[in-house]
């Protein structure tokens, strides 16, 4: 715990305790003490440098006026194995540079104490403002001494008033010049020294002996001639976003000093990683009652870190740059002309390329450095000064970078500094202006904060912001409340100014396009869509008719989805989706892509997880892998994993998709998420977990105005489930309530074929299923049909008719074969007849065989207490078409000449094929091959128990 006692600060108009005032002493006995009880109290005011020196590590404030070499007990020791390997590469001179308090002397003490250089490594300090190279040399020459090298070949000098810095370089040249062994020279605030010593310098530098090493720490490049040593591959350069600690490394700063705090990562993000931001804050927070609290609020306006920073860089500035830094602060980013119009002075590039140049905490955000930002802490700094020096010019600074920013288009920044002005009619223009491309880009976080930015009473009075609350709603997923602030604000039109009024009326009509949407009313969107595709070039609404008709065109086709019309969704879904990279606007791309993968899937699952792939590599690119649209593109990628068997590939998409999708705000993709989630866990064989999510899809879908095309599946599978569990009295009750048109549908044809097949009676069974295999009933999607044949040949082999069974099996393997369809057989297994249908002939042995592996996989977990499996080594090259398909064969029961009979190929091709795969997976027999395909995920899972088939 430390106990920091407040002293005072002799300079007017500071109004905290100086914390560069600590003494070196009581800094030192702190980090000695491993940051235990200790009391720190403010003395007279002492550089920020040393006591930042001494915050840093005690090896630092205690030598930091002397060189010498550094033994291996110096304190202040940080490991950082990433930075120690640089400062240890071959090249000939490190130059480690940035900005003040960035950990540059404990990186270099740390690495020499830890790499056991503490007998080969001279340190030499350059102090402050250091002009005389005689002292400076001297210094160097006696700390070159007290290494082992050095202490056998350099000689003693000793000072004298006409010893030149030059004559003690060529001196040490020639001492040098017979090492052989490694010897580093390690110059801390090269920047200090003046231009002679800097010259001399650089002479040695040139013609030192190979074994002499040098490392120059810095807080700005200085002039030294390295750039030929960089041509030549002999400079190695350690730089500020280097030093900048990772959230590990901070973890440990932290343990050292004693400081327990569980969120880390926050405080890393808050300091950018700085060094010295970081080792206050350990300070500070061993003295904090609350320190996750005062973690997220750790700013540069801490006493501690504000006193640093003003003394060793904004106190250390001209007036005209002091100026520039505090009045450009009120930014998130700063150009030439931002600077000119907030301090009247021309020059403003120029002064922040210095400082950045200078490592004075400004950083450039592009390539030709037009665009700075400032570092957050000194960010806090520059605006408590300047509401300190010129708390009347803050607002008006604030509406200045309003209107330039709305003046060159960039309107969030412009609501943000209209709102810190307190302009409320300036920032609600702004924002109702900007609230659609904001929504469009995908920043609905975004446009949620700006309307968190007004006061309750601006809100309320303004029609416009009303209907961005009622979007905000909407967002959220209160359709209640959305609807409310939409009625609301459509009765406040006549108030709005006749030159917003289109503008207004469009933005209305969009809100009840969406509210349509997303409550599944298909004929209120059709009708929303229609009027605003009619109005796409209304000269009212400058702009925005490429966005408002995309717009209208994919909220139509994701409405359509929902109905049996594809087609017609489909067609405007494309539409929508080449407007929208015609005019730029990626996100409503994504939107739409998202949905044409989902439309796919009535046709083919592997259309459909192309499209899906393509949506999500579009988000990730944006960084939208977290918005509601990648979510939809998710759960139609787990869908097709679903589809082919592959049900942990499944699992992970749909954790994704559940992380993503918000099954309030967007109820039709929530829906589709539970039930592929209740399919997966069908299954896997885990009937009760399958129960709970076609229930939470079931409810979804009763709240949609318009059904949903996946409401009669899901009841259907629901009933399925139920069966599965016995429940059979729950699924019999469940049929008997629906009409008699929902009675009749395939689905629940299918679904009461289950049950009577579960109550033994296979002849209602077949009479349920006859009207769907005749086809005087459509079955809807192919996997339905393949369902409904499977369950009739359960039925046909129950009333002992092997051939039936058999024929309807075969027709349901027919319709799975050409997109690799396993789920059918999955989520209605047959185990026992599909194997006895493998030993007959068969047009599709391998997927029986790849069927049958993945049921007895799912039906027979881990053994409790068996070790996790081990990862195969890999194969040794890739196999090729031909052999993958032989190895799909390779479980059944079939022989060598029966495969090449089901591939149309010759006998010595399955040969030539079963050798090659022998030879690249590294195996002798068949099962053998068969067991390490599987392992290495070529084949399904192995089996466990239950049905697996003979390899031959």
């Amino acid at each position: 715990m430390i106990d920091v006692i407040p002293g005072s600060d002799q300079r007017p108009g500071r109004g905290w305790p100086s914390m560069s005032s600590v003494s070196h002493d009581a800094l030192d006995s702190f980090l000695a003490h491993g940051g235990q009880q200790v009391h720190i109290r403010y003395l007279g005011h002492v550089g920020g440098r040393g006591a930042m020196m001494g915050i840093m590590g005690s090896a630092v404030g205690s030598d930091a006026g002397a060189g010498g070499a550094v033994g291996p007990g110096a304190g202040g020791i940080v490991s950082r194995p990433r930075l120690f390997g640089r400062l240890a590469a071959s090249a000939r001179v490190t130059v480690v540079s940035a900005p003040p308090g960035s950990g540059k002397t404990v990186l270099l003490r740390s690495w020499i104490s830890e790499s056991g250089l503490a007998g080969r490594a001279a340190w030499v300090p350059a102090g402050r403002g250091e002009r005389d190279p005689q002292r400076f040399w001297l210094s160097a020459l006696g700390a070159l001494r007290q290494t082992s090298p050095g202490s056998v070949l350099v000689q003693p000098l000793t000072a004298a008033p006409d010893l030149d810095g030059g004559v003690i370089t060529e001196r040490l040249l020639a001492d040098l010049a017979p090492l052989d062994d490694r010897l580093w020279l390690v110059v801390d605030d090269v920047h200090e020294l003046g231009p002679d010593a800097l010259r001399q310098l650089e002479l040695l530098v040139m013609r030192a002996p190979p074994g002499l090493r040098f490392v120059l720490a810095a807080r700005h490049d200085v002039r030294l001639g390295l750039h030929r040593l960089r041509l030549e591959g002999e400079l190695a350069e350690i730089r500020e976003p280097d030093l900048r600690f990772t959230t590990a490394e901070a973890r440990e700063l932290f343990d050292a000093a004693g400081v327990q705090l569980p969120e880390v990562a926050l405080l890393v993000e808050r300091t950018e990683g700085w060094a010295a931001g970081l080792r206050l804050a350990a300070l500070s927070l061993a003295r904090h009652p609350d320190p996750a609290r005062f973690a997220a609020g750790f700013s540069g306006s801490e006493r501690t870190v504000a006193e640093y920073l003003l003394a060793e860089v904004l106190d250390r500035q001209p007036e005209l740059v002091r100026r520039l830094l505090l009045r450009t602060s009120i930014l998130d980013r700063v150009n030439d002309e931002l600077a000119g119009l907030l301090t009247g002075n021309s020059g403003g590039e120029r002064v922040l390329q210095d400082l950045e140049a200078a490592n004075a905490f400004v950083v450039s955000l592009d390539p030709g450095r037009s665009w700075f930002r400032y570092h957050h802490l000194f960010a806090d700094l520059l605006r408590l000064e300047l509401r300190r020096a010129e708390p009347d010019q803050v607002a008006g600074l604030h509406q200045a970078a309003a209107g330039w920013f709305a003046g060159h288009g960039y309107p969030v920044e412009a609501v943000r500094h209209a709102q810190a002005a307190r302009d409320w009619d300036l920032a609600a223009g702004l924002l109702s202006d900007t609230w659609l491309s904001v929504m469009l880009d995908g920043r609905q976080d975004t446009a949620h904060e700006l309307l968190a930015g007004f006061p309750a009473g601006a809100t309320a009075g303004d029609p416009e912001l009303i209907a961005l609350a009622a979007a905000d709603e909407l967002n959220r997923g209160s359709f209640e409340e959305a609807e409310r602030h939409l009625a609301l604000a459509a009765s406040g039109l006549g108030s709005v100014p006749a030159q917003r009024s289109g503008r207004f009326q469009v933005t209305l009509g969009i809100l009840r396009l969406w509210l349509a949407r997303q409550r599944g009313d298909v004929p209120a969107v059709a009708e929303e869509a229609q009027r605003l595709l009619a109005g796409a070039a209304d000269a009212a609404d400058p702009g925005l008719g490429g966005e408002r008709r995309a717009l209208a065109l994919i909220s139509l086709g994701i409405a359509e989805t929902w109905t049996s019309g594809p087609e017609e969704a489909e067609r405007h879904l494309e539409q929508g989706v080449a407007l929208a990279r015609q005019i730029g606007r990626p996100y409503l791309e994504l939107t739409g892509l998202a949905y044409l993968a989902q439309i796919a899937v009535f046709e083919s699952f592997t259309v459909a997880a192309q499209r899906g792939r393509q949506a999500v590599e579009l988000a990730q690119r944006h960084g939208w892998g977290e918005d509601q649209a990648a979510g939809v593109a998710y759960t139609i990628l787990a869908a097709a994993a679903i589809t082919w068997g592959r049900l942990e590939e499944a699992g992970s998409w749909l954790e994704r998709a559940g992380q993503t999708l918000r099954a309030e705000a967007e109820p039709a993709p929530g829906m589709v998420l539970y039930h592929l989630r209740g399919q997966l866990e069908l299954a896997s064989d885990r009937p009760e977990e399958a129960l709970g999510a076609f229930q939470a899809a079931e409810r979804l879908a009763g709240t949609l105005v318009t059904p949903h095309i996946l409401t009669p599946q899901i009841r259907a599978v629901l009933l399925i489930t139920l069966v599965r569990l016995g429940q059979t009295g729950r699924a019999e009750a469940a049929l008997a309530g629906l009409d008699a048109r929902e009675r009749h549908s395939a689905e629940m044809r299918i679904a009461l074929a289950s049950l009577r097949l579960a109550q033994h009676d296979p002849q209602a069974a077949a009479a349920a299923l006859a009207p769907v295999i005749d086809g005087s009933i459509p079955a809807g999607h192919p996997n339905w049909m393949m369902t409904t044949l499977q369950l009739e040949a359960m039925a046909r082999d129950a009333l002992g008719d092997p051939a039936a069974a058999g024929r309807a099996l075969e027709r349901a393997l027919d319709l799975a074969e050409p997109n690799h369809v396993l789920i059918s057989f999955l989520l209605d297994p047959a185990p026992p007849l599909l194997e006895r249908h493998l030993r007959h002939r068969t047009a599709h042995a391998a997927l029986v065989a790849e069927i049958l592996s993945v049921l007895a996989g799912t039906q027979a977990g881990p053994q409790d207490g068996a070790p996790p499996p081990s990862r195969p080594e890999p194969l040794l090259e890739p196999l090729s078409g031909g052999e993958i398909r032989v190895l799909r064969y390779l479980p059944t029961n079939l022989t060598a000449p029966e495969i090449a009979a089901e591939l149309y190929v010759s006998h010595n091709t399955v040969r030539t094929h079963v050798k090659h795969l022998y030879a690249k997976l590294g195996t002798h027999r068949r099962a053998e091959t068969v067991a390490r395909a599987r392992a290495l995920g070529l084949l399904a899972p192995s089996p466990h128990r239950g049905h697996a088939t003979r390899a031959g």
